[in-house]
């Protein structure tokens, strides 16, 4: 498998934010998002860094690709099973969907859940996964940031809605799945309000975490807090549960 890092620390965003978690994050990302914190992701890794002892910060590397048996002999130098979730996170997993349902077959049930932290796009790859996974966090994407790596640089692109939809629709009969959006200064109302028709539809109980953009790349600014009200007062028209919950991980400067 082409891996980018494997690492502990504490899940920094969603309905779990703060607990302990070990990642393993994939290489290659077929989207581009404006705000993306992990561009180096986007593309294959030579190298995989491996901390080396739980919170030590330290690292050691292997080429790519990554054997299985050396990413579970890395896992247990982790203290991996003392950990409430393994997240397999990217890049984009589902573009290594036999990779990632191996490792996930081979950890789970084993303590920690496996958690699996993804585009939302690639439904057909979910069906190799979607079994051996206990948590799907998936993303949706709004059109107004994100755009496909075929896509061009600049003027309109077709949105992500007819995926995602397809995408929950088969994530929720396998896992726990909740939905996260990031919101920007230049996120649409009439793009949220697809979004929330298309989970209704589908059931108005998944949790939608609506997250508002951590400033970088080519974002400057969060929405501002009356903005994030107005958005989440609107979502709730029509879904269960809205939280806004922001990333943590930049504050405490956890990795």
């Amino acid at each position: 498998m082409n891996l980018v890092e494997i690492f502990s620390s504490v899940q920094g965003e969603g309905p779990y934010v703060g607990t302990s978690t070990v990642f393993v994050r994939y290489g290659v990302c077929d989207l581009r998002c404006r705000w993306c914190d992990s561009p180096h992701t986007w593309r294959a890794a030579a190298h995989c860094r491996i901390e080396t002892k739980r919170g030590s910060a330290q690292f050691r590397e292997l080429p790519n690709p990554v054997a299985q048996h050396d990413v579970l002999a890395a896992l247990d130098a982790l203290e991996w099973r003392s950990h409430r979730f393994v997240s397999l996170t990217g890049g984009e997993p589902l573009l290594q969907p036999d990779a990632v349902a191996s490792l996930a077959r081979a950890l789970r049930g084993r303590g920690p859940r496996i958690y699996l932290e993804t585009h939302g796009v690639a439904t057909a790859a979910l069906d190799a996964v979607a079994d051996s996974v206990d948590v799907v966090s998936m993303d949706w994407k709004l059109a107004s940031d994100v755009r496909r790596a075929s896509d061009p640089a600049r003027g309109e692109i077709a949105d992500f809605h007819a995926e995602h939809r397809a995408f929950l629709s088969r994530a929720r009969r396998s896992a726990e799945v909740f939905v996260k959006v990031v919101v920007t200064p230049e996120s649409r109302d009439d793009e949220l309000d697809r979004m929330a028709e298309a989970m209704a539809a589908i059931d108005p109980k998944v949790p939608l975490i609506i997250q508002p953009v951590t400033p970088r790349g080519g974002v400057k600014e969060r929405p501002s807090a009356a903005r994030l009200l107005e958005i989440a007062a609107r979502l709730e028209r029509g879904l269960a549960d809205v939280r806004v919950i922001p990333q943590t991980h930049p504050l405490h400067g956890a990795l």
